[in-house]
This record gives structure tokens, C-alpha cells and sequence, in this order.
């Protein structure tokens, strides 16, 4: 699995995955909130299965490729 999420992406993931996970287990929210799990999960791994779907990044490009 290539990565293909950049630094801003992954961080706002895996805060938001966290926050939704935290909340649903002080039960502030439902069970719902463990859909949480998967931008965790994907921030953690650095790879969005739905952005390779369709084709897209959000990783800067390595240096030298343009």
C-alpha cells in the first residue's frame, strides 16, 4: 500500500477518528460514533482505500517528480 495521505489529512483524521471514538465510549453519543474507527484507522495506516479508488492523494510529491 503506497500512502497517499499527506500530514494535514492524516493529523485531522486520526484526531477526528479519536474524538468519535472517546465520545461514543462516554457514551456523549451513540454507538455511531465508533465509525470513528475508520479515519483512525486510515490516518494511523497513511492509506485511504476511497482515495485510490478515485484516483487521488493528498502526499506532497517526492522530490525530483513533477
Amino acid at each position: 500500500m503506497t500512502p497517499n495521505l499527506g500530514i494535514l489529512d492524516r493529523t485531522l483524521r486520526i484526531a477526528a477518528g479519536a474524538a468519535l471514538i472517546v465520545l461514543a465510549t462516554l457514551g456523549k453519543i451513540g454507538l455511531w460514533g465508533y465509525v470513528g474507527v475508520i479515519p483512525f484507522v486510515t490516518g494511523i495506516f497513511r492509506f485511504c482505500p476511497a482515495y485510490r479508488l478515485f484516483g487521488f492523494s493528498s502526499c506532497p510529491l517526492p522530490s525530483g517528480k513533477h
